[in-house]
C-alpha cells in the first residue's frame, strides 16, 4: 500500500473511531454526575496526560519506530474507552474519571507526531516529489468527512445511550489496530531498541534535540507560542458548547448535539479544501494563518455574545473553518524547517505546549464558566487568541523558504517563481523541493 494510501486510511479510521464520543462527551459526563467544573477537571487531566508523557512517548517514535508508538496508542485508547463506561456506570465520580483520563493522554501521545513523521519519512524514502501542504489538507479532509460521519453516528447512538458511542468506538479501534499492523511500515527511518535503563538519556537526548531543533528555532517557538494560545481556548470551547447550544435551543436532544459537531467537523474541511486550492498557486503560508486567526478570534468572541442557537453554530462553523485552514498550513510549515531524525519530537513537543495551554485553558474557563457562566467563558477565551495574531505577523516577517507555498506549476508560471524564494535559517529551499528560479 502507498505511504499516502495508507496514511488516509488510518487517518480516516482513527478520526472516526474518535469523533463518535466528540459530540456527546460532555453530555456523558454531566450524564454520570459531574458539575461544568467536574467535566473540565476530567478534561484537564487528560490534557494534563498528554503533557507528561509527550516527551517519553516521543522517545519511543523516534527510536523503537512510527508504527510501534502508533499501535501502543489504539491499545490504550481501546481500553481507556471501556474504562470510561465502567467509570460511568459504577458512580466512582471525578477523581475516576480523571484517573482514566490521564491514562487516555497517555494514548493520544501516542498517536501524536508519530503518524505525520511516518507519512514524512516515507515520502522522501519514495522520492515523493509533490506538496506537503496538499499532502496535509487532504488528509485532512478525509478525516473530516470521518468526523462528520462519526459525529452524527455518535449523536444518533446517544440518543439512545449516551455509553453506546463509546462501545462502538472500541470496535472500530480494534479494526485500526488490524489496519496499522498491515499498512504502515517504517520506511526511511531505522527503528532502534531501547531499554529501561537507556530511557533517562534517551529522553534527555531527545528533549535537547527538541529544543535545539524546535523551540530555538524563532519560526518554531513562534507557532508552539500560537498552539498554546489557540489549544488552550479549543480545549475547552470546543466541549463546552454541547450543554451550551442545547441551552440556546431549548431542547435537551442528544443527537442535536451530534449533528451540530458534524457541521463543525464539514466546515473544517471547507477549510481545508481552500489550502488545497491555493497551494496550487503561489502564496505565503503566514497570509493564510494570519487570516485564519483573525476568524478564529472574532467567531470565538461573538458565540459568547449572542443568545441565538443558529447564530452562535454559524459562528462556530466560522472558525471551525478557520481552524481547518490552519492545520495543514501549521503541520507543512514545522515538517519543512525539521529533520527527519527530530520530526516527532518536535511536533510531540509542539503537541506538550498547546495541552500546557488545554490545561489552563479548561481548569480557567472551566471554573469561570460555573462561577459567571459558558457565554463569559467564550467572550474571555476568544480575546485571549487575539494573541496569535501578533506570533503570526512575526512569523511572516521571518520569511524565507518555508513560507512560501509552491504550486504543480512552480519554474513555469507561478508567480513567485519567477521572483526566486529566499533562504531563512541555513534553510536552503531547494532542501524542501523548492527551484527558484
Amino acid at each position: 500500500m502507498l505511504p499516502i494510501t495508507g496514511y488516509y486510511l488510518i487517518a480516516g479510521l482513527f478520526t472516526l473511531a474518535a469523533a463518535l464520543i466528540w459530540g456527546v462527551n460532555t453530555l456523558f459526563l454531566l450524564d454520570a454526575g459531574l458539575d461544568i467544573l467536574g467535566v473540565f477537571i476530567a478534561n484537564s487531566a487528560f490534557t494534563a496526560g498528554m503533557v507528561v508523557f509527550e516527551v517519553p512517548t516521543g522517545v519511543l517514535a523516534d527510536t523503537a519506530g512510527r508504527r510501534v508508538s502508533f499501535l501502543a496508542s489504539v491499545v490504550t485508547l481501546t481500553i481507556t474507552t471501556v474504562a470510561y463506561v465502567a467509570v460511568a456506570q459504577l458512580g466512582w465520580g471525578v477523581v475516576a474519571f480523571a484517573a482514566v483520563s490521564v491514562v487516555m493522554g497517555l494514548g493520544f501521545t501516542f498517536y501524536s507526531g508519530a503518524v505525520e513523521a511516518w507519512l514524512v519519512d516515507a515520502l522522501h524514502h519514495t522520492g515523493y516529489a509533490g506538496q506537503l501542504d496538499r499532502v496535509f489538507a487532504r488528509g485532512s479532509m478525509v478525516s473530516g468527512a470521518a468526523m462528520v460521519t462519526g459525529t452524527i453516528a455518535g449523536g444518533l447512538l446517544g440518543d439512545v445511550d449516551l455509553a453506546l458511542p463509546y462501545l462502538v468506538r472500541t470496535t472500530l479501534l480494534i479494526a485500526v489496530f488490524v489496519v496499522a499492523w498491515r499498512a504502515m511500515h517504517d520506511l526511511g527511518f531505522t527503528p532502534r531498541a531501547v531499554t529501561l535503563h537507556d530511557l533517562p538519556r534517551e529522553m534527555r537526548e531527545i528533549g535537547r534535540a527538541s529544543l535545539r531543533y524546535g523551540w530555538h528555532q524563532r519560526p518554531v517557538k513562534l507557532l508552539m507560542l500560537v498552539s498554546f494560545v489557540q489549544v488552550g481556548f479549543m480545549s475547552w470551547g470546543f466541549y463546552a458548547w454541547q450543554p451550551y447550544f442545547l441551552e440556546l435551543l431549548g431542547r435537551n436532544a442528544v443527537w442535536v448535539a451530534g449533528f451540530a459537531a458534524s457541521a463543525l467537523a464539514g466546515a473544517m474541511i471547507v477549510g481545508n479544501v481552500i489550502v488545497d486550492r491555493l497551494s496550487r498557486f503561489c502564496g505565503r503560508r503566514s497570509t493564510l494563518l494570519l487570516w485564519s486567526a483573525g476568524a478564529y478570534t472574532a467567531a470565538a468572541v461573538g458565540v459568547g455574545l449572542t443568545d441565538s442557537f443558529w447564530l452562535a453554530l454559524g459562528l462556530m462553523v466560522v472558525l471551525a473553518s478557520a481552524m481547518g485552514v490552519s492545520g495543514p498550513v501549521k503541520q507543512a510549515y514545522l515538517h519543512q524547517v525539521t529533520a527527519a531524525e527530530q520530526r516527532a519530537s518536535v511536533v510531540s513537543l509542539d503537541s506538550m505546549i498547546g495541552s500546557g495551554g488545554g490545561v489552563v485553558g479548561q481548569s480557567g474557563l472551566g471554573w469561570l464558566a460555573r462561577a459567571q457562566s459558558i457565554e463569559m467563558g467564550y467572550v474571555t477565551g476568544g480575546l485571549a487568541t487575539i494573541l496569535a495574531i501578533p506570533l503570526y505577523w512575526a512569523l511572516r516577517r521571518v520569511g524565507g523558504a518555508p513560507d512560501y507555498i509552491i504550486g504543480e506549476t512552480a519554474g513555469v508560471s507561478a508567480p513567485c517563481a519567477a521572483q526566486g524564494i529566499p533562504e531563512v535559517a541555513g534553510v536552503d529551499a531547494r532542501a524542501h523541493g523548492h527551484t527558484p528560479a
